[in-house]
């Protein structure tokens, strides 16, 4: 208690420093635990997906596949397959093609 009434705006900025510390460890541990998981790698594409999940299952560039779906840089949007279909006005299934297209390329390049 006494630290706490001599340095006041010492102790908040420790406090907070720690929060946010203890908030970001827990979130990277979590999203690491989901993408460790064989489930997550390398799935099937399905409309929901965007971009950068694909990026994150597949393991390759996000902001490539994204150039290569014809989706705007708009670190706001992120659209999902089927919003990127709709918005060119073609099927779905033509944007899945073109990014397994993208995937299978990528994935001969790792190999």
């Amino acid at each position: 208690m006494t630290l706490l009434r001599r340095h006041p705006v010492l102790v908040t900025c420790f406090a907070l420093a720690l929060s946010a510390t203890l908030y970001f460890g827990v979130r990277t541990i979590q999203r690491t635990i989901y993408w460790m998981d064989p489930a997550h790698q390398a799935q099937a594409l399905e409309p929901w997906m965007t971009p950068r999940y694909i990026a994150h299952s597949w393991l390759v560039d996000g902001r490539a596949l994204a150039r290569h779906l014809g989706v705007p840089p708009d670190p706001k949007e992120r659209p999902t397959l089927e919003t990127i279909a709709k918005k060119r006005g073609v099927p779905l299934a033509e944007v899945i093609a073109e990014a397994e297209a993208f995937l299978a390329l990528h994935a001969e390049r790792q190999e």
